[in-house]
């Protein structure tokens, strides 16, 4: 069953709350990203890792940084790092600037993830855009956009 068919969303009759939206739609997108890299040979990639293929810049990034972005709790950041490092997506080298730090660096291998699943989420905002129109899917993320915008500190 393809992710836009899944029997979630097929038994949806009417709008329910926006967090169950949200939430299932989130499950559809994740969904076509965790399916196109398994198919892609990267099967050992779970969604809680997307916290750190999504944060860590080319510079590097300390585990407190990627918790305070990714907004979970230390211990889970520590223990998705500790995942990736043994699967090879990501290796920890000393700070250039405070030696008592360590830094978390994707390696060629977790390089490897960011382009494959944007391409993947490209590929589904496509299917929805063909399935309820480019322009209420465009006010949808608009005004996801927007809210977001507000919510963050010195939003208006």
């Amino acid at each position: 069953m393809s992710p836009s068919t899944s029997p979630a969303t097929a038994t949806i009759a009417t709008p329910g709350s926006l967090g169950v939206l949200l939430r299932l739609l989130h499950q559809q997108f994740a969904g076509a990203v965790d399916e196109a890299l398994a198919e892609a040979g990267f099967g050992d990639v779970r969604a809680a890792h997307a916290s750190v293929f999504t944060f860590v810049p080319p510079e590097g990034m300390p585990v407190s940084e990627l918790t305070r972005l990714a907004r979970v709790r230390k211990q889970s950041m520590a223990q998705t790092v500790d995942e990736l490092e043994k699967l090879g997506y990501v290796e920890r080298r000393p700070s250039p600037s405070d030696k008592r730090s360590r830094l978390v660096f994707l390696t060629p291998r977790g390089q490897q993830i960011r382009p494959l699943a944007m391409a993947a989420g490209g590929r589904t905002e496509a299917q929805w855009a063909a399935l309820v129109g480019t322009g209420e899917l465009d006010a949808i993320k608009g005004g996801m956009a927007a809210l977001l915008g507000r919510l963050q500190p010195g939003g208006e």
